[in-house]
């Protein structure tokens, strides 16, 4: 089975760095190929990462609370780059305040993320889903 390759990274003005860490060493543990871009990224860093280096997936962290400001119009920067059908992953404390998940959620898929994960996920989570979508 060949290695996947994911770009990886914490958008925005966001300064987590220890997620960010656990993800790369978990996604490489489980066999990815993992590009991580780190952290205080611009939407344009993840889509450059993933063009050169031919990326199955971006997945997208935030835990400061302005994600969905961050990601609004990464899908149609990525089809603008000719990434039309890559997979988009977003997952951490991506809104300000309490909000309904499915609310949330819905919002996110309506701006093109394929899985949408809620603060509190477990890697092993994102690591099932990944291999789902990247070898049907």
């Amino acid at each position: 089975m060949e290695k996947k390759t994911i770009v990886l990274g914490v958008i925005g003005s966001d300064c987590h760095a220890v997620g960010n860490k656990i993800l790369d060493y978990s996604l490489s543990d489980a066999g990815f190929n993992v590009v991580n871009i780190g952290v205080l990224s611009p939407q344009e860093d993840f889509i450059n990462a993933a063009v050169e280096t031919n990326a199955d997936a971006i997945l997208v962290s935030s835990l400061y609370g302005h994600g969905e400001i961050d990601c609004r119009g990464m899908r149609e920067k990525c089809e603008e780059a000719g990434l039309k059908d890559i997979l988009l992953y977003v997952g951490g404390n991506i809104v300000v305040g309490k909000q309904e998940w499915a609310d949330v959620h819905q919002r996110f898929k309506e701006m093109g993320f394929d899985r949408v994960y809620p603060p509190g996920t477990s890697v092993e989570t994102s690591i099932h889903d990944l291999k789902e979508d990247l070898y049907k």
